[in-house]
């Protein structure tokens, strides 16, 4: 049975989470800690999102802080960051995934994994974010 984009994306996104606690360690032994404890999609395609986000992380951050009025990116939980760094990525990056399907997945991973705040913050940044995009067009 093929895997889903969005079971692609929750991966992604799990496996960015983890790398910012182990921020030493590199991505082939999270990789294969994930592999080894098998509650992971870690395919292929969910390497190559998790390596690009991690690649173009500090060019998505500076997007980030543009957008995140209250909080410096420093100051944003770790649990939003994720989520907002691989929105943001798809958003840019991803030809197949259109600007209002990257933030509808990241507002339900926020749903899922973050606090209620957390989800209007995620919505609020991405938004703005959306919205510039559109002006740009």
């Amino acid at each position: 049975m093929p895997i889903k984009r969005r079971e692609i994306r929750e991966s992604a996104f799990l496996l960015i989470f983890e790398k910012m606690f182990r921020q030493d360690e590199e991505l082939d032994d999270i990789f294969m800690s994930a592999m080894e404890v098998n509650e992971i999609i870690v395919n292929d395609e969910v390497k190559k999102l998790v390596e690009n986000v991690c690649e173009k992380q500090d060019e998505i951050d500076s997007i980030i802080s543009k957008f995140s009025n209250k909080r410096t990116v420093e100051r944003i939980p770790k649990i939003n960051l994720a989520i907002l760094r691989l929105a943001i990525y798809e958003a840019i990056y991803e030809e197949n995934v259109p600007v209002n399907v990257a933030i509808s997945e990241a507002v339900a991973l926020a749903g899922k994994y973050a606090l209620e705040p957390d989800v209007s913050f995620v919505n609020g940044v991405l938004g703005s974010f959306a919205k510039e995009q559109e002006e740009k067009q």
